[in-house]
C-alpha cells in the first residue's frame, strides 16, 4: 500500500537522520582511532534493524527508536563531555528526529494500514 502525505513524510525524515546517525557514529569512531570492535559496536545496532526498515516491517521501527535511546544517553553524555562539539550535536540532533518521525511514522502507518484493511473487508463483503 502507497503511503499518505503524513506518513510519506516522516518516513523521509526517518531515512534521512538514521543516515546522519550512521555517518556521525562512522566520522567519530574514525577521529578517536577505535578498534574495530568499538567501531562494531557503534554501528551493528543501526545495521540490524537495515533489512526490517527495508521491508517496511513497524515493528522494526519500534525497536530502533527503543535502541536509538541508548544512542541517545551516550551522544548526551558527549556533549557535557566536551562543549562545543559539532560531532556530538549533530549526532544528537539526528537521534532526537530519527525517536520522533520514527514513532509518527509507526503511528501515521498503523492508521493507514488499518484503514486499508477495513476498507478491504466492507468492499468485500
Amino acid at each position: 500500500m502507497k503511503r499518505g502525505g503524513p506518513s510519506s513524510l516522516a518516513h523521509g525524515i526517518l531515512w534521512a537522520s538514521w543516515a546522519v546517525l550512521f555517518t556521525q557514529q562512522v566520522v567519530d569512531a574514525w577521529q578517536m582511532q577505535l578498534p574495530w570492535i568499538i567501531w562494531l559496536g557503534k554501528l551493528l545496532p543501526l545495521l540490524i534493524f537495515l533489512p526490517g526498515m527495508l521491508r517496511d516491517r513497524l515493528r522494526t521501527y519500534i525497536w530502533l527508536c527503543f535502541v536509538s535511546l541508548l544512542y541517545f544517553i551516550a551522544l548526551v553524555e558527549r556533549m557535557f563531555a566536551i562543549p562545543g562539539s559539532i560531532l556530538a550535536a549533530t549526532g544528537t540532533v539526528a537521534v532526537v528526529l530519527l525517536f520522533i518521525s520514527g514513532m509518527m511514522y509507526v503511528r501515521w502507518r498503523a492508521r493507514e494500514l488499518r484503514g486499508a484493511s477495513v476498507s478491504q473487508n466492507v468492499s468485500g463483503d
